[in-house]
Formats: structure tokens, C-alpha cells, sequence
């Protein structure tokens, strides 16, 4: 078996994510904490079984949290490295506080990539945060 896809695509995206979902158990508990790491205001939107809280942006790729069937917190898995902007270690402080844990501290991945640290958050799920400084 081959891994060299059967088709070439014309033109690759420029971006590989569109948007990411985190699941969580109890969706309040799990905004409060984004709201304070991030000092934002999620909007919750709810549909039949599912539940949602979206995370403000304006361009590029967006996510939320999401509560319902098939909606497991997990620390294995896939990764989401979520952006720190400039001011990492000013969130990483916030993460305990906000009831989270750090797993990894800040960490200089080289450079050019620069940094990134690992997280639990209040629902039992590994995310990292990324930095340029």
C-alpha cells in the first residue's frame, strides 16, 4: 500500500486547520476557564443534545468547546496548539488559578518555531499553548 495520494490536489491549502473542537463534560466550567486564561468572553450557542461555546476570532481559524454524545475529554490524542500571542507566560500563570494544571513548562522549541508548553484543563484534556517569544 502506497502513501502517495492516487490524485495530486491543484493547489494545496495554505492553512491544514479550519476549525477544532474540544470536548468537555461540563461546558460552564470549562468556559470559565478559557474566559479567564484568555481574559475573552465566549458566546455559547446550543443545539438539540449539543451544546457550544465559541471562541471569539475574526479571521482565520476558529474553534469551540463542545458538550454532547461522542464528546470525550482526553489527555491522548491529537494535539491543539493554541496561540499565546506574546505574553505566555502571563497564561500559564493563569492556568492553575483558572483550575487547570501545567504538565510542561515553557519550553524553546528552537529560534525560529520558538516556544510552547503542555496543559491540562479543568476537563481532563492536553493543549498546548505556542509563542513566538
Amino acid at each position: 500500500m502506497s502513501n502517495t495520494p492516487s490524485k495530486k490536489i491543484k493547489k494545496p491549502p495554505m492553512q491544514f486547520v479550519n476549525w477544532f473542537e474540544i470536548p468537555v463534560h461540563d461546558l460552564t466550567r470549562s468556559v470559565a476557564f478559557f474566559n479567564q486564561v484568555y481574559g475573552i468572553e465566549m458566546e455559547t450557542v446550543e443545539n438539540g443534545e449539543y451544546a457550544m461555546a465559541l471562541f471569539p476570532v475574526e479571521t482565520g481559524v476558529g474553534g469551540a468547546l463542545v458538550k454532547g454524545q461522542g464528546s470525550t475529554p482526553s489527555e491522548t490524542g491529537v494535539l491543539i496548539y493554541l496561540n499565546a500571542s506574546d505574553d505566555m507566560t502571563t497564561m500559564l500563570g493563569r492556568i492553575s488559578d483558572a483550575g487547570g494544571r501545567i504538565i510542561m513548562e515553557k519550553t524553546l522549541i528552537n529560534a525560529d518555531a520558538g516556544y510552547f508548553a503542555l496543559f491540562v484543563d479543568t476537563e481532563g484534556n492536553r493543549l498546548a499553548l505556542h509563542s513566538n517569544k
